[in-house]
C-alpha cells in the first residue's frame, strides 16, 4: 500500500536584500524623476522651440499636452497592465522606450512629428508610474517602511517637477531645444542597469485590459483638450472648438457605454469604491492643474515680457526647487505617524496660496521678489501633497490593486496637468488677463482642500 502524498507549501517567496531593496528603489525613483522632468523641462525651451519650428501658442500647447494627453489617458489601463503581465516588465519596457523615444524627438525635423514622438513617450511613461508604485508596495510591505519609501521616492523624482526648468533652461541655452530631449537617453541606460535583477520582480495577476474602452478614454482627452486649445487661439476660431468638444461628447458617450458593459472596466471599481478615493483624485488632479498651469506660463513671461534668458528663467525657479528636495522626507514621517491628510490638506493650502501670490505679482509688473515667495510656497505645497497622496492610495488599494490604483490617481493627475497647461495657455494667447489665469488653480486647490476635509469629516 502506498503512503498517500503529501502536499507541500510553495517555497516562500525571496526578501530581497536591503542593497537590492535600496538600489532598486533608487532606480524607481530615477524613473519617475525622468518621466516627470519630460513634463516640466520644455517650459523655458518654448520660445526657441517656437522660434525653431515656427510654432504658435496654441502648437506650443500641444507640444506640452501630446505627452500629458497619452499619459493620462492610458495610465489606467497601464495600472492594469502591470497588475497582469508583472509590474517589472511594463517598467522596464516603459523606461526602454522612453529613452529611444527621447533620442528620436531630439531629431524632429517638424512640430507635428515632435508631437506624435511626445505621445509615444507618454504612452512609454504611462507604462513606467503605476508600475514602479506596485514595484515600491511588493518591495516594501511592511506599512511604515513602504512609507519612509514612498517618501525617498518623492523626494527624488519630486524634485523633477520643480527642477525641469531650471535645467532645461542652461540645455537651451548651451544646445538649443533639442538638447532637453537628449539628456533622458543616459538617464534611462542607468535607470534599466539599477533595476535588473530578480529583486525586481512583481507575479502575474488575472485581470483582463478592455482595449476598445481605453481607446475612447484617449480619444475623449485628446478632443476635450484640443477643444480647450482652440478656444484661445485666435485662428482656430470657434469652429474647431466645437467640432473637438462634440468629438469629445461622443466619444465619452461611447467610452461610458462601453464602461457599463465590459468585464473588465477601465476604471477600478474595486478601488473607486475605497473610502477617501475621490477626494485623493481631485487633490492630486488640483495639484497638476495648478503647478503646470504655472509652469507653462511663468517661463513665457519671464522671457518675453521680463527679458530673461533661457537659463535666467530656470534659475529663477530655483525658490520651488528647495522644497522637493528634502521635505518630502519630512511629509514620509508625518504620513507614518498621524497619516496622510493633514499634510495634503497643508499641501493644498500652501500651493493654493502660491498661485495667488503669483497673480499679484502679475498685476504689479512681475516683481521677482515676489515671485519668489509664491515660488516656494508652491514648492512647499507640492512636497507636502505629493508623497502623502501616493501614500494613500496605495495603503487604501485592495490587495493585488496597487498598480490599477497608482494608475488611476497619476492618470487623474495628467488630467489636471492637461487641462492646467490648456486653460492658462489660452490666457497667453490673449484670452484674458495673465493674472486671471494664475488665480484660477489657486481656487482648484482651495476647492479640492474643501473637498478632501469634508471627506475625512464624513468618514
Amino acid at each position: 500500500m502506498t503512503s498517500p502524498a503529501v502536499r507541500t507549501a510553495p517555497p516562500a517567496p525571496t526578501v530581497p536584500s536591503s542593497a537590492a531593496r535600496s538600489r532598486a528603489l533608487l532606480g524607481l525613483a530615477l524613473g519617475y524623476f525622468m518621466v516627470l522632468l519630460d513634463t516640466t523641462v520644455l517650459s523655458v525651451a518654448e520660445p526657441d522651440l517656437a522660434a525653431s519650428l515656427g510654432s504658435s501658442t496654441a502648437g506650443l500647447q500641444w507640444a506640452v499636452t501630446g505627452y500629458s494627453v497619452a499619459f493620462g489617458a492610458l495610465l489606467l489601463s497601464a495600472g492594469a497592465a502591470a497588475d497582469r503581465y508583472g509590474a517589472h516588465r511594463a517598467f522596464r519596457f516603459g523606461i526602454a522606450v522612453f529613452g529611444a523615444g527621447s533620442l528620436l524627438s531630439a531629431f524632429a525635423p517638424d512640430l507635428r512629428t515632435l508631437v506624435l514622438l511626445r505621445a509615444v513617450l507618454g504612452v512609454a511613461a504611462a507604462a513606467c508610474v503605476p508600475a514602479s508604485m506596485a514595484l515600491i508596495t511588493r518591495l516594501h510591505p511592511e506599512p511604515g517602511e513602504r512609507a519612509r519609501a514612498v517618501a525617498v521616492w518623492a523626494a527624488v523624482s519630486g524634485c523633477a517637477m520643480a527642477f525641469g526648468p531650471m535645467i532645461g533652461g542652461v540645455l537651451v541655452d548651451l544646445a538649443g531645444w533639442r538638447a532637453v530631449f537628449l539628456v533622458n537617453v543616459p538617464l534611462a541606460v542607468l535607470v534599466l542597469g539599477l533595476v535588473a535583477g530578480r529583486a525586481v520582480h512583481c507575479p502575474r495577476g488575472v485581470r483582463r485590459i478592455d482595449w476598445p474602452a481605453q481607446l475612447a478614454a484617449c480619444a475623449t482627452l485628446a478632443l476635450f483638450t484640443d477643444a480647450l486649445i482652440a478656444l484661445g487661439d485666435a485662428d482656430a476660431g470657434w469652429s474647431r472648438a466645437a467640432w473637438s468638444g462634440a468629438g469629445a461628447a461622443a466619444a465619452c458617450a461611447v467610452f461610458v457605454r462601453r464602461e457599463r458593459r465590459s468585464p473588465a472596466p477601465v476604471l477600478p471599481v474595486e478601488v473607486l469604491q475605497a473610502r477617501g478615493t475621490a477626494a485623493v483624485l481631485l487633490a492630486g488632479g488640483a495639484v497638476n492643474f495648478a503647478m503646470l498651469g504655472v509652469l507653462f506660463l511663468l517661463p513665457l513671461l519671464l522671457q518675453r515680457e521680463v527679458g530673461l534668458s533661457p537659463t535666467l528663467a530656470g534659475v529663477a525657479f530655483l525658490p520651488m526647487t528647495l522644497p522637493p528636495g528634502f521635505n518630502p522626507l519630512l511629509t514620509g514621517r508625518i504620513v507614518a505617524k498621524v497619516g496622510p491628510w493633514r499634510p495634503v490638506l497643508g499641501g493644498l493650502a500652501l500651493l493654493s496660496a502660491g498661485c495667488a501670490v503669483f497673480a499679484v505679482a502679475v498685476l504689479l509688473g512681475t516683481p521677482y521678489w515676489l515671485l519668489a515667495v509664491g515660488l516656494l510656497l508652491a514648492g512647499f505645497g507640492v512636497s507636502f501633497a505629493l508623497p502623502a497622496l501616493v501614500t494613500a492610495v496605495v495603503t487604501t488599494a485592495p490587495e493585488g490593486s496597487a498598480g490599477a490604483a497608482g494608475g488611476l490617481l497619476n492618470a487623474v493627475r495628467q488630467v489636471g496637468a492637461t487641462l492646467g497647461v490648456a486653460v492658462t495657455g489660452a490666457f497667453a494667447g490673449g484670452a484674458g488677463p495673465e493674472a486671471v489665469a494664475m488665480l484660477l488653480p489657486a481656487a482648484v486647490c482651495a476647492a479640492a482642500a474643501l473637498v478632501v476635509l469634508r471627506s475625512r469629516r464624513d468618514a
